[in-house]
């Protein structure tokens, strides 16, 4: 399993027509085979950084979508946005211990 986050940095012009491209196609993405879930995390100092934050079954699940028609139409799109390098980190998970929701 793989834990993917990417740090996105907009520019505060761009950020609403971000987020709401994003609501057209956050399903698209959680749901890619593959792909166990994804979050859209904000920070709550600076609302233009935004970080996705999703679980992969393998690197080669992230790969495939990357590598997809999907992706090739969603990162051009929002990349023009960016008011700074988007950054990504691949991660190994040793541990999780998410509290359910009540």
């Amino acid at each position: 399993m793989l834990t993917r986050v990417v740090k996105l940095h907009f520019d505060a012009a761009h950020l609403d027509q971000f987020l709401a491209h994003f609501e057209t196609v956050k399903w698209q993405v959680a749901q890619f085979p593959g792909c166990r879930g994804m979050q859209l995390l904000q920070d709550q100092t600076d609302p233009c950084l935004v970080f996705t934050y999703s679980i992969w079954d393998s690197e080669q699940d992230l790969n495939d979508y990357r590598d997809s028609a999907l992706f090739a139409s969603i990162w051009p799109q929002i990349k023009v946005w960016f008011d700074q390098k988007a950054e990504a980190w691949s991660l190994n998970q040793h541990f999780s211990a998410f509290i359910r929701e009540k």
